[in-house]
């Protein structure tokens, strides 16, 4: 049986947070992205995604292989993937291509290196934003050379890939759904220190993360993703192997409306808690619908932040409120009490702040997956 042993939510092609190659595309290029892996097994195969895609993407060749160092890939671990049989394959308009499995022994925690080559032009690339992982670029076919040299561009975005999946027999993977909080923002780039990485550290299960800067969870937007309540099935519940999800999602519907600082979302709609509670029971609706354990995690502390206000703080109590005791969740994990400052409950405790008084870094993230780990 194939599970997702790693995801990434598509995103439409935009400017986003960093500079970033979605919009500008491919053409004679190789594009090289390295994964760490929440499970393992004795076969690989990956998914390729053009959700926001208006022509087919065509990749000539691709490859996998265990990641060494940078670019580079470990000496006879490099094997070439292919489609149907074939080794070029064409990604369909809004939709996406499954690869043939291939023979890679991997293990949880490894690092995985996807190389995809395009002749053609791409047109602007489906991609995840914030990867907080180098992702490589290279002129011509680099597909079959495990060695990184050919790689002179880098980017801190994936492209195309949204999963790769492994044989196994295990069906217990947790997927954490949210923002930029479970993207991973403020943690280390490059060092795996979200706290869906902790998370699987400390329980030894499969953790899946599905969350996207940005993202809100009643209504679109340009830079982060559709809303929650719509993409839940595309990014978590058709992914095989999923056993429980964690929700924590909606600081940036309350926040948003407080701010200056997000060009791409004005107006933003100002909300009440109603309107919210709302979001949440749809999700929970299609988690159990799905047959999974739906966990609510209360929103983290934000006092100080860009996100503060009057408004903002009225409908985070009254939402965290709802999320602790109206019993609509399988179980709760009160993130908001455990990162709170104990001498103002309403921002992030100092030792676990990344700077912003919003994200949590590498500290607070390990407590967020401490906390959480008692539930699975």
């Amino acid at each position: 049986m194939f599970i997702a042993s790693w995801i990434a939510s598509p995103q439409l092609p935009s400017e986003g947070f960093t500079p970033n190659w979605s919009r500008e595309g491919f053409w004679r290029q190789s594009l090289r992205q390295v994964v760490r892996l929440a499970a393992g097994g004795d076969r690989v195969r990956v998914r390729l995604s053009n959700a926001y895609g208006t022509s087919p993407v065509r990749v000539v060749r691709a490859s996998v292989g265990l990641t060494a160092a940078g670019a580079r890939v470990a000496p006879g671990s490099l094997t070439g993937l292919t489609f149907g049989g074939a080794g070029a394959a064409a990604i369909p308009a809004r939709g996406e291509l499954v690869s043939d499995d291939v023979p890679l022994a991997v293990a949880a925690g490894q690092s995985l290196t996807v190389t995809l080559y395009f002749d053609a032009t791409t047109g602007p690339a489906t991609f995840h934003a914030q990867a907080f992982t180098t992702s490589h670029r290279g002129e011509g076919d680099l597909s079959a050379d495990p060695g990184g040299e050919g790689f002179d561009a880098t980017t801190e975005s994936w492209y195309f890939l949204s999963a790769v999946e492994v044989d196994s027999g295990r069906a217990d993977a947790v997927a954490l759904f949210g923002d930029s909080i479970t993207d991973g923002f403020g943690s280390t780039p490059g060092a795996n220190r979200r706290w869906s990485d902790a998370l699987a550290g400390r329980t030894g299960r499969p953790v899946l993360n599905a969350g996207i800067g940005g993202n809100l969870l009643l209504n679109d937007s340009a830079w982060y993703g559709e809303r929650g309540v719509r993409r839940l099935r595309r990014d978590v519940l058709d992914r095989p192997g999923v056993d429980a999800l964690v929700v924590l999602l909606g600081l940036n519907d309350i926040g948003f409306s407080e701010t200056d600082e997000q060009p791409t979302y004005k107006p933003a709609p100002v909300v009440e808690a109603e309107e919210l509670i709302a979001g949440h029971r749809e999700l929970i609706r299609q988690g159990r619908a799905a047959g999974l354990r739906v966990i609510g995690a209360t929103l983290l502390p934000f006092g100080g932040s860009d996100h503060w206000g009057e408004h903002a703080a009225k409908v985070s109590h009254e939402l965290n409120e709802w999320i602790r005791c109206s019993g609509a969740y399988d179980a709760v994990v009160d993130l908001n009490r455990a990162l709170a400052d104990p001498a103002d409950p309403d921002r992030l405790r100092p030792s676990y702040d990344f700077g912003d008084h919003l994200h949590p870094n590498d500290a607070g993230y390990e407590v967020m997956a401490e906390v959480v780990s008692t539930l699975l």
